[in-house]
């Protein structure tokens, strides 16, 4: 295969705030892995919380472009085990994988849902995400953005004003998630006035490793806790059966497409909701994540909605949270910039 790679900085609309940390810009890697005339497109965004940069992963993509370009593309599983051996970090091998996937998918002339045997006639509707900021930005943000469902990130002093005011300005139903910000009992408080005021379900409340905190919040919590920070790779998942109602799997964290399968198919049968969520990524990622949506309960893929202008084409959602597929195969992703 031939591959490229490909640098972006991508500006958001607004100042994106989480509970630990806010920006303006995001770097990404796009890589592109052709062969028979046609291209796949993969994406990995650097992430400063799991120590991640841009350089690195360049460099070590690099480190294997030989070895790349000596192999012969037939399945993607195949290729990803093949990488795991090269020792790259997950978010390395997040984006090769999600571009063997779109180019085996354009290869075939089929989208990857149909590939996997999957219907995407019914799926769940993503959230539109409010980061934190002053609570008359975060409502502007809200009548900027009519939409059918909406995460909102706390972390503050002031979460449930902040919800409270929210709600005046929009009937939809709200999730919250709070990167790992809150203690048990702030958790299982919260919640009660939470649900109170339409919120669905929690995302991540406490540090990733507080395993005893979270049993307290599962047995206790008057809403549904969904696992972020806490499952990162498949491993995981068995663990936060017994601590969570559900996982927010990220493919970059995970490592891609193919690990991403195995976890969906771990969780439902150990009885927990499945949602797949996004980084503050371009087209090309969340086209790769709307590949998986016949199979998931929840999932979080707005952010090239937060980008002030995308780099590429492919999944488009409408103001309904209405998911329009390309026609193409693979992920459907076309590179615009």
């Amino acid at each position: 295969m031939e591959l490229q790679l490909k640098s972006y900085t991508l500006k958001l609309k607004h100042t994106f705030g989480i509970s630990r940390e806010s920006y303006d810009t995001q770097d990404t890697l796009i890589v592109c892995l052709s062969q028979g005339g046609k291209t796949g497109f993969g994406e990995a965004t650097s992430n400063p919380y799991y120590g991640i940069t841009l350089e690195h992963m360049l460099a070590e993509i690099e480190e294997i472009r030989q070895d790349i370009k000596a192999y012969d593309l037939e399945e993607p599983e195949i290729f990803h085990q093949f990488l795991l051996e090269k020792g790259l970090n997950n978010f390395s091998l997040c984006a090769l994988d999600l571009a063997a996937h779109d180019l085996y998918g354009k290869l075939r002339g089929k989208p990857l849902y149909e590939l996997w045997g999957t219907d995407p006639s019914h799926y769940p509707t993503t959230n539109y995400t409010i980061g934190i900021d002053a609570l008359e930005v975060m409502v502007s943000k809200i009548k900027e953005m009519p939409w059918p469902l909406y995460k909102i990130k706390l972390g503050t002093e002031r979460d449930l004003d902040i919800v409270r005011e929210l709600r005046k300005h929009t009937d939809a139903p709200f999730r919250i998630d709070a990167n790992c910000a809150w203690t048990a009992r702030e958790t299982i408080t919260n919640a009660i006035a939470l649900k109170e005021m339409g919120v669905e379900f929690l995302e991540q409340p406490l540090k990733a490793d507080d395993w005893e905190g979270m049993e307290q919040v599962a047995h206790h919590s008057v809403l549904p806790i969904i696992a972020d920070e806490s499952c990162i790779v498949e491993a995981d998942v068995e663990a936060c059966a017994m601590h969570f109602h559900g996982i927010n799997i990220k493919l970059t964290k995970c490592g891609g497409l193919t690990p991403a399968l195995r976890m969906i198919k771990k969780a439902k049968s150990l009885g927990l909701k499945v949602m797949v969520g996004c980084m503050t990524e371009s087209t090309v990622g969340i086209s790769a994540i709307a590949q998986l949506l016949p199979q998931l309960d929840y999932v979080d893929m707005d952010g090239a909605l937060l980008l002030a202008e995308d780099i590429a084409e492919g999944v488009k959602i409408t103001p309904e949270g209405k998911v329009i597929f390309p026609k193409t195969g693979g992920s459907g992703v076309r590179l615009i910039a």
